[in-house]
């Protein structure tokens, strides 16, 4: 029983190493990149959602 369970890890981990040899990682650049349409985007949509909500608390104090 042991020695099916060394063998089934052994096989594990050669299967781990071949599949992250396949993966390609992002290069700093595209990282950067990446990172500053993700901030930008929050800071746009908290603008949006921060206009929205003004608008919403104006015209349920009008309503009210």
């Amino acid at each position: 029983m042991f020695k099916r369970m060394t063998e089934s890890i052994r096989l594990f981990l050669t299967d781990v190493r071949g599949e992250l040899k396949k993966v390609s990682f992002p290069t700093r650049k595209e990282t950067v990149g990446s990172t500053t349409v993700v901030i930008v985007f929050c800071i746009l949509m908290s603008l949006y959602l921060s206009v929205v909500d003004a608008f919403l608390v104006w015209l349920v104090g009008k309503l009210i």
